[in-house]
């Protein structure tokens, strides 16, 4: 457990695969914006439309690439960078009462400009922590984002849809509960703990949780792309949107917690 093999994280993040995903991300990020501006914003809609041409572009240039190149990387960063201030310039414009919010939420804005600060991040700094540390920060990011992603379900659900209501009701109880007991055990790790097997068993629960979600997700865009469902999803895209960012989640909890079960359980002392 103490070797050295065990001070750095086998789970460094791959640049280039994480600009292909966040980069598609942030490119509906701008079409969701757009879509939920009130039909006389038309600077604001025309600004976002630009987003969504913008990252289509570099998505189509990383997924020509071998290599995420220095010329690439600076100008991924400088559009995440734009983006960042523009969904911020929308939140204050609906939070200051300057402009009708359309089906913008401005928790959603929020939701969506963590997103991508957090891609900023990785594009600047993609270095390996402890494993542990960063399992349980990943964690309590994804977590909120899970609970968000029901939230937001919730509120674009017609009241009619009252089995699809009450199984994302149930969906939110659960991931509240898991993300206030990530936080928890996120402030218990700085202490940095040589062992720490409670955390092995939440991420396991926390994966199989996330599955059941990741279903639900996934069986909720069958059936809007089917318009098998009321309310008011503007466009199936969003389901499948949602879907997707839970299954990045469940795959850095695969890299993860293996690591973690490695260098931080008592089966290794």
């Amino acid at each position: 457990m103490n070797s050295p093999q065990c001070h750095k994280c086998l789970c460094e993040y791959n640049r280039l695969t994480e600009a292909r995903f966040w980069t598609r991300i942030l490119m509906e990020h701008a079409l969701f914006i757009k879509l939920g501006l009130a039909p006389n914003e038309t600077k604001l809609s025309a600004e976002a439309q630009g987003f969504v041409e913008l990252f289509e572009s570099l998505l189509n240039r990383l997924n020509r690439v071998k290599k995420l190149n220095p010329e690439l990387l600076a100008e991924l960063i400088e559009a995440v960078e734009a983006i960042i201030e523009f969904k911020a310039k929308v939140l204050r414009l609906i939070i200051q009462c300057e402009m009708p919010p359309g089906s913008n939420y401005p928790l959603l804005l929020d939701h969506i400009r963590r997103e991508a600060e957090r891609f900023l991040k990785l594009l600047v700094s993609p270095m390996a922590e402890d494993s542990l540390a960063l399992l349980l920060q990943q964690e309590v990011f994804w977590l909120r984002i899970m609970k968000e992603h029901i939230e937001f379900i919730i509120h674009l659900l017609d009241p009619s849809e009252r089995e699809l209501l009450k199984q994302a009701h149930e969906f939110r109880k659960t991931f509240s509960r898991l993300l206030e007991t990530a936080r928890d055990l996120d402030s218990m790790a700085q202490t940095s703990p040589h062992r720490f097997n409670d955390v092995i068993q939440f991420t396991q629960n926390v994966i199989q949780h996330t599955r059941e979600l990741r279903n639900f997700k996934a069986a909720a865009f069958e059936l809007d792309e089917m318009c098998k469902i009321l309310g008011i999803i503007s466009d199936p895209l969003l389901l499948d949107h949602v879907r997707r960012e839970a299954d990045k989640f469940l795959s850095e909890l695969d890299v993860l917690l293996p690591e973690v079960e490695r260098c931080h359980s008592s089966q290794n002392r």
